[in-house]
Formats: structure tokens, C-alpha cells, sequence
């Protein structure tokens, strides 16, 4: 961001002035704005609002500290007390521990692995580098409004963490919201996002009955706000346009106990989601519209 530095003002060349036309102007000038000043308090009494409604722009008076509003001297959060969990979806190192993350665990439905390598683009770009990086830049925009943030696993830990643990990470924090980035490894010319919500699941020790509709309601401001911020469309191949996808096999959202979606930034397969993907200009505006999404649930 440019800041535009003070302007200075320098003295111009004065001009010769004959005498009389000096005594002249001291005397018809503080007559002038006598007269202005009962026009301006005549003109604002006729107004009812106490300011000189005809004046022109330049008679205008500047702001002062008393015309500040309540808005203005709020800081930037209003997010103060709330808790957000960030969940970057796999990690880069988990090719190296291919035991640790086999290991099937109970998400209440079924049993599934503990997680998974994620994909990556056709050069090589992988899932796990883009939804740290994602993570990173969401992290800070929330933190600048207030919020306390903490992440399900920050490029810190060889593997993992299982998916069972990182729905354990966000209830533990009590988190008012959480939300598990990722990207999508479909076939070319399958585009766009999506955000998965938590379907009604009561089975084993899964219980997402209490937490469907906050989801719910977090996934429609999370998907408009991520479109509008990235300038991209919803999912050509899942949810049928909505940008909405509803699911009951995913470990992450089954096991959670607070409101909890995945969004899926693209589809890192297809050239076209690739290159927006991998640009970081534009990973920035993906953060943008998922924190956007995220401060509207939060504000009710």
C-alpha cells in the first residue's frame, strides 16, 4: 500500500500593492466576514441541522474529533472472544510415513485412513503446501480482527495430524468456527470450488446433529464470499452450482462438536484452476473471501 507523504506549501513572491487598495481591504474584508458568518447562523437556523446548507464547499468547516462516530473508533475486529480452528488439509511430509497414515481410525460411520498425502498440479504443486500457505494468509486477516486463531497443524509435525485428532484440535479450543482448506485433484475441465458441510449423522461416536445447521449457515457465507472474492464459479461437477456439497464420510466433520466445513479451492488437475491456484496473488483472495465468509458467521 502507497502512502501519500504531507504536502508543503511555499511562499509566493509578493507582489508590490499601492497603499490605498491595502487600507481598503482592511477595512471591507472583516466587514465580509461579519456578514458571512450572520448569513452562515441565519442559513443554518432556516436549515434546523445548525450547519449553512447553501454555503459553498469551500466555506465548509473540517471534521473535528466530536464528529467522529461510534463506527469509526471501533478498531478493525469486533472478533474479540472468538475462537477460529484452521485446519490445512494434509501435510507435505506425510509420503515419508505411509504406516502412520494408514492406520485406520473411527469417524463414527466407519473406519478410514488417518490421513492422506492430498494431490497436487500437473508441475508438481502439492495440496499440502498450498493449504498451509492459504492458512497462513487466512490466519493473519482474522487475527487483525480480533479473533484468537489456531491452526490444526502448521508444517510442524512429520505426518498428520489423523483426522480424528484434528476435529479433537477444534472442539478442545471450543472454537466458535472451524473451517479445513484444501484444494480438489479431479479430472481436466473440472473446475471450480465447493464447500463440503457436515450431514445428520448419529452413529458410533459421531454425533453431528447439534452443529448441521451453524455449519450449515457458515458453508453459504464461506462459498458466496470466496466467489465473490476470487472472482471464480462454484464447482462445475459437484453440488450442482450451489458451491454446496453435503457429506457423512468424512472423519473431520463427523467427529466435530463445534460448526466445522471444508472448502475445496479449485480443482488442481485442470490447467485453468492450476494456474490460479499456484499464483499467490490469488491465494491471498481465496484467504480474503474465506475470512470474510467466516467474520459474517461469527457477527450473526
Amino acid at each position: 500500500m502507497s502512502y501519500a507523504g504531507p504536502e508543503f506549501g511555499y511562499p509566493q513572491p509578493r507582489r508590490p500593492r499601492r497603499r490605498p487598495l491595502a487600507v481598503a481591504l482592511a477595512v471591507l474584508v472583516p466587514g465580509a466576514l461579519l456578514g458571512w458568518l450572520v448569513y452562515g447562523g441565519v442559513s443554518g437556523a432556516a436549515d434546523g441541522n445548525g450547519t449553512a446548507a447553501a454555503a459553498s464547499p469551500r466555506a465548509s468547516a473540517p471534521p473535528t474529533a466530536s464528529s467522529t462516530t461510534a463506527e469509526d473508533k471501533k478498531p478493525l475486529g469486533s472478533l474479540h472472544g472468538k475462537v477460529v480452528v484452521i485446519d490445512p488439509g494434509h501435510n507435505l511430509t506425510n509420503f515419508r510415513h505411509p504406516a502412520e497414515i494408514n492406520r485406520k481410525v473411527d469417524i463414527g460411520t466407519n473406519r478410514k485412513e488417518c490421513d492422506t498425502t492430498g494431490t497436487s498440479t500437473n508441475s508438481g504443486y502439492a495440496e499440502a503446501r498450498f493449504t498451509l500457505d492459504v492458512a497462513h494468509r487466512l490466519r493473519t486477516l482474522l487475527e487483525r480482527r480480533g479473533a484468537t486463531v489456531k491452526l490444526t497443524q502448521d508444517g510442524d509435525r512429520p505426518f498428520g495430524p489423523c483426522v480424528d485428532e484434528r476435529a479433537r484440535i477444534g472442539n478442545g479450543a471450543k472454537a466458535d468456527a472451524v473451517v479445513s482448506i484444501h484444494a480438489d485433484g479431479a479430472g481436466a475441465g473440472q473446475r471450480g470450488y465447493h464447500v463440503i458441510l457436515p450431514g445428520r449423522v448419529h452413529q458410533g461416536i459421531a454425533d453431528t446433529r447439534r452443529i448441521v445447521a451453524p455449519s450449515a449457515e457458515l458453508g453459504k457465507l464461506v462459498a458466496a464470499d470466496f466467489g465473490r472474492a476470487t472472482h471464480t464459479a462454484p464447482s462445475n461437477y459437484i453440488g450442482h452450482g450451489t458451491g454446496l456439497d453435503t457429506r457423512t464420510d468424512l472423519g473431520g466433520l463427523n467427529l466435530s462438536k463445534v460448526p466445522k466445513v471444508f472448502i475445496e479451492c479449485g480443482n488442481m488437475r485442470d490447467s485453468k484452476d492450476a494456474a490460479l491456484l499456484t499464483s499467490g496473488a490469488w491465494r491471498q483472495k481465496a484467504a480474503q473471501g474465506i475470512s470474510e465468509g467466516i467474520v459474517r458467521f461469527l457477527r450473526g
